[in-house]
């Protein structure tokens, strides 16, 4: 979430950054509403609250005094309503300044270039050449449904349309590709392998992204207040929550394999990869490094895929 105080500070030009990314990425007017109005109703509870307080410090000098304390007694119950109304509308606004400002996205750095959608995305390096075929390459579905490894009518009767069961040396290779993450980060790069719930609460799953913004895009468990993860990232983030890390203890590099459950991934086509790789585990990898030893950089295209994100640690 963008620092409050960058945003009360310059909204304009945050404002402007903030345009990049599209229209409607950012409110301006209704921001600068909502503090104004913040202000005003903290100003009004501090003023009320002073003014109970001068109230009780009369109320008590003139009841030692033996002074009529009655006048004064309903004086301070007026004020303390005031006081109090004026202290529960305040926090009213400012959960509603918090929930727009939970759904505000980060700032894109400047190098980014600006686009339209995700065809203008910069091209930032490349490794090997694409294989090039003498004959017409067949979907990764149909290769596995012809291998039979794909079982698409199970899944279905598991679970419903768009889910898919793996078979044989399809199974297999979903295995190995998982073993074949984890141990080419924790014996390669040293990275520490850890295994985390599939579920977190909500605490932590507003921790990682938005979920005033993104909860329709999560499962959440009926009468619980908790969500099946969407990647790794979710709990793996939330290892280090509301902790200050000692330099000494930095990098920290975890890698983490676990399941995903994401609203979208559900309603996909079937004949689309993401049909395949909703029923894939997730892979994730977390450094916490010492500030200004990580840099994200950021597509500003308002339709850039996971693909263009590129992290340097």
């Amino acid at each position: 979430m963008i620092d409050i105080q960058l945003l009360r500070k310059n909204p304009q030009e945050v404002a402007a950054r903030l345009a990049t990314r599209g229209a409607g990425a950012f409110d301006l007017q209704r921001f600068l509403a909502l503090e104004a109005k913040r202000k005003a109703l903290q100003t009004a509870a501090e003023q009320a609250l002073a003014e109970r307080n001068k109230a009780a410090k009369e109320f008590g000098q003139a009841k030692a005094k033996g002074a009529d304390v009655k006048a004064l007694l309903e004086l301070g119950n007026r004020l303390k309503a005031a006081a109090d109304a004026a202290e529960a509308e305040a926090s009213k606004v400012q959960g509603e300044l918090q929930d727009f400002l939970e759904r505000v996205p980060n700032l894109p750095h400047e190098s980014v270039p600006i686009g339209g959608s995700s065809e203008e995305n910069r091209e930032e390096r490349r490794w090997g050449t694409p294989r090039k075929f003498d004959f017409a390459p067949k979907d990764h579905v149909d290769v596995g449904e012809g291998l039979r490894g794909l079982d698409f009518a199970t899944g279905v009767k598991v679970a419903g349309s768009r889910f898919v069961v793996m078979r044989g040396e399809v199974a297999h290779l979903h295995r190995a590709i998982a073993q074949f993450m984890l141990d080419t980060h924790t014996r390669e790069h040293g990275y520490t392998e850890v295994y985390a719930p599939y579920m977190v609460t909500a605490e932590c799953a507003n921790g990682v992204s938005s979920l005033a913004k993104f909860e329709g895009d999560l499962f959440k468990l009926r009468d619980r207040d908790l969500y099946l993860i969407p990647t790794a990232e979710y709990p793996v983030t939330n290892f280090v929550r509301e902790e200050i890390l000692a330099p000494e203890a930095l990098p920290m590099k975890l890698v983490c394999h676990s399941r995903r459950g994401r609203v979208d991934d559900a309603v996909v086509s079937i004949a689309s990869a993401a049909t395949v790789a909703k029923d894939i585990r997730s892979y994730g990898r977390r450094r916490f490094s010492a500030p200004g030893r990580h840099f994200r950089r950021q597509s500003r295209s308002r339709r850039s895929s996971p693909a263009a994100w590129l992290t340097w640690t």
